[in-house]
């Protein structure tokens, strides 16, 4: 006497019903360079030096007496007629701007930007990429140690890499905000959300959502660009999902966090069989 098969073990009630999707644009990978502004920002405001713009013509002389000072001191000599032409807070015409004596500051921030760019648009994928970057950071942070930087620019016709406080401060609150937005409302504009049984999509903002079955769909993760995907998205990665029958579909979604926890659960409901119990 056979015995009747058993049906397949229902879900369990801390397992979720539904797996959601979204697809970041490479914007994400900017954060870097916001972190990286905000904290030139602190540092040249903390420990900047007080600046001013010198009208053309302007000549520095040493061992000038000052009225009112005592021993000889070096002054500038302004071209006659020709006053600051920065603004200032007071009557007294004291300089307001502050900013960083040397280049370290800006050259850090000025390679966060060309590796954000980089990353963001050139696929760098393996273990040898990966060597290549943390070494040019560390070869940054060296010379910045030792003071290597302004001498090589010095070297290059006076060549200076300077930002104010303030102009740090502006751009990385910009492209906080910018980021901020897009994080949390563009890209949640474009999703899949996995059910057992269904998947939903929506690709493009402003479209509707379309309905598939999951019967015979194949969800792929690809190759890990290893300083992109893991140092900069916490675990990010490229999703492609196929879908089956006679209006088969492939859709990519890019840069979609905790890849892996996500693919496991998806692969979990693909083989599972809602139950409904008998009344």
């Amino acid at each position: 006497m056979s015995s009747a098969p058993q049906p397949a073990t229902p879900p369990t009630a801390d397992r979720p019903t539904e797996v959601v999707i979204i697809s970041h644009t490479p914007f994400f990978y900017w954060w870097p360079l916001w972190v990286v502004g905000f904290l030139m920002a602190a540092l040249t405001i903390w420990y900047g030096e007080p600046i001013a713009f010198l009208p053309e013509g302007t000549k520095a002389k040493k061992n000038v007496t000052v009225d009112g000072i005592d021993g000889p001191q070096t002054v500038l000599v302004f071209p006659a007629g020709q006053p600051l032409p920065a603004a200032f807070d007071t009557d007294d015409a004291q300089p307001r701007l502050r900013m960083a004596s040397s280049n370290n500051l800006g050259i850090f921030w000025t390679l966060t930007l060309c590796f954000c760019v980089v990353i963001t648009h050139v696929p760098l994928r393996g273990a040898y990429s990966l060597i290549l970057v943390i070494g040019i950071i560390f070869v940054t942070g060296l010379f910045a140690y030792f003071g290597w930087w302004d001498t090589i620019l010095l070297g290059l016709r006076g060549l200076d890499i300077h930002i104010t406080g303030a102009g740090y401060l502006f751009i990385s609150l910009v492209l906080f905000l910018l980021w901020l937005v897009t994080f949390l409302v563009y890209d949640k504009l474009k999703y899949m959300i996995f059910s057992r049984g269904q998947l939903r999509v929506r690709m493009a903002v402003g479209l509707a959502e379309t309905v598939y079955d999951t019967r015979g769909m194949v969800v792929q993760k690809h190759r890990d660009a290893l300083f992109r995907h893991w140092l900069l998205g916490f675990g990010s990665g490229d999703l492609t999902v196929h879908t089956s029958g006679a209006n088969a579909k492939q859709f990519e979604m890019p840069n979609v966090l905790a890849i892996d926890r996500k693919l496991n659960l998806i692969q979990t409901m693909l083989q599972e069989r809602e139950v409904t119990s008998a009344r």
